[in-house]
């Protein structure tokens, strides 16, 4: 018997070393031995950077340079940004060229600035595919924005009818009835002295945040406003956690951050499987109600099932289509918001361009309703938000991830690193754009893109191939209606008490506002 409970105990003993040898051999392979062997691998073709540090990496680094960046405004207004916005990015590509590496922990981060290698990724967007990142942001990124391959393009082909041109000219009714009370408010600022200094920020958040809830969910505009309050908060609460080194696991502890995440997370998908449910039963009963993101997005759904009977893999579940609303307010409101408002921050300082997009608005739409045809007239104005995306792209950087080795180009690439796409130097690369890159000169863009990057295919503000933003014609309409609404009651010029300051939160935004005069026309 004690022989018996001996052997027992000494395999139970081997049991646990021989686990222990295993998982101490692959903390030691993920934290050390694979990231030396990918630094290698990377400086034999030529990339440069910091040597690897065990665990952290760069990330002290990259923390403390954006933490002292944010600490106080920019000295002076300019549109040379990039050392404020991204620094320890700059700063590498400054000491070590475009062909740079950048460790987030032991995930090394390669540079890739060719428009030919960045065509090629877009591409190629099965093998480049998004980097996982903190599994704690799937609580706020999810559905097209993430998935990959079969999944990827069966969200992509159903969501893409609700995107449609013709769809969109429906919901321009709602961007007007939003448009016209920020505007009224404006007005009763301005109605004593006939102008007024504001922080137009706060509004054109407020004026995308209703946007985006009338024309994605119609006539529950109210429940869907106040989800976009929670995911608000949300997005506020998992900025400040991503800014520090993920540890794996660390999301399943039942810490007050992670509680209180998921209680929020639970309540945005309790209520928004609500709607869908109601809507989802509104379409199989016939009463069709399709003027809505939310509407559209739930009959083309419907009618895919239909097409295809109901196979587990045809059509989208309720969970999808959650996800995809969560989606429809990020990607929609964030977007649009930060176009409008370094666009008025733009036109602020350039007066002659603000009267030339004046002018075109009077004479396009005069004092009647703008119509949806119309704003394709509208060139000017185009000219003046390709190059604010330009100069203020909403997102700086683009990443994606390789599961298996791959050629890239004369690159040999391993699996385990991350490509690092920084549109915000692209888009201020003199080598692309010229001399007068960091200038803002809207005229570059007047024969189109193409011909302004001279076919190099280097204007990401989108992104770009296949995966490009789904919602791109909805934010440019968006921002030309309520650009051209603002531009007919006011000519508006930076306050003194403005503090230029953009960083990035998921978007670029100004830190400390957008502080504005209105002048009352």
């Amino acid at each position: 018997m004690d022989d018996s409970l001996f052997i027992v105990r000494a395999a139970l003993s081997f049991l646990v070393v021989g686990l222990l040898m295993i998982w101490g051999w692959r903390v030691l392979n993920w934290l050390w031995l694979k990231p030396k062997k990918l630094e290698k691998c990377l400086r034999q073709q030529g990339y440069t950077g910091n040597p690897y540090r065990f665990l952290s990496g760069d990330v002290k680094e990259i923390l403390a340079m954006t933490r002292q960046a944010r600490s106080k405004p920019m000295p002076s207004i300019t549109d040379d940004i990039a050392p404020y916005v991204i620094p320890h990015y700059h700063q590498t590509v400054k000491s070590y060229g475009k062909n740079s590496i950048r460790w987030f922990g032991p995930s090394p981060r390669v540079t890739i600035t060719d428009p030919e290698l960045i065509r090629e990724i877009f591409t190629k967007f099965n093998e480049f595919r998004k980097p996982r990142v903190n599994p704690l942001l799937g609580l706020l990124f999810s559905g097209l924005l993430t998935l990959e391959g079969d999944e990827w393009a069966k969200h992509r082909k159903i969501i893409s009818h609700a995107f449609h041109q013709d769809k969109l000219k429906s919901m321009l009714p709602a961007f007007y009835e939003c448009c016209t009370e920020m505007i009224d408010e404006w007005e009763k600022m301005a109605s004593v002295n006939g102008s007024s200094e504001v922080d137009v920020w706060p509004f054109l958040v407020n004026l995308t945040r209703d946007v985006i809830s009338r024309s994605a969910f119609g006539s529950s505009y109210e429940e869907g406003n106040r989800i976009f309050l929670l995911l608000d908060e949300q997005t506020n609460l998992l900025t400040q956690v991503v800014q520090s080194l993920y540890i794996p696991g660390w999301r399943f502890l039942p810490t007050k951050t992670n509680r209180k995440l998921k209680a929020m997370d639970k309540d945005i998908k309790d209520s928004l499987r609500e709607l869908v449910k109601k809507r989802e039963e509104a379409v199989k009963a016939g009463q069709v109600n399709n003027d809505d993101l939310l509407g559209i997005l739930v009959e083309s759904n419907f009618k895919e099932i239909q097409e295809h009977g109901d196979h587990k893999n045809m059509g989208m579940s309720i969970e999808d289509v959650v996800d995809e609303c969560k989606l429809f307010y990020l990607a929609g409101q964030e977007t649009t918001s930060v176009l409008l408002v370094w666009t008025m921050f733009l036109l602020a300082r350039y007066p002659n361009w603000q009267t030339k997009a004046r002018e075109e608005v009077l004479q396009v739409f005069g004092d009647g309703k703008p119509d949806p045809d119309d704003l394709s007239h509208l060139k000017v104005v185009t000219m003046i938000l390709n190059e604010v995306l330009r100069l203020y792209p909403p997102i700086v950087l683009l990443g994606r991830s390789l599961s298996k080795d791959m050629k890239l180009g004369k690159l040999s690439l391993p699996a385990g690193v991350v490509v690092s796409i920084p549109t915000l130097l692209i888009h201020h690369d003199p080598e692309i754009w010229g001399e007068d890159a960091l200038e803002f000169r809207p005229e570059r863009f007047a024969e189109g893109v193409s011909k302004a990057t001279k076919s190099q295919g280097a204007f990401l503000p989108f992104g770009g191939g296949p995966r490009i933003c789904i919602g791109l014609n909805f934010a440019l309409m968006e921002a030309k209606m309520a650009l051209a609404m603002i531009l007919r009651q006011f000519w508006f010029e930076l306050s003194p008490s403005y503090a230029h300051s953009p960083i990035t939160v998921i978007t670029l935004r100004p830190q400390h506002g957008a502080h504005i005069i209105l002048h009352k026309l």
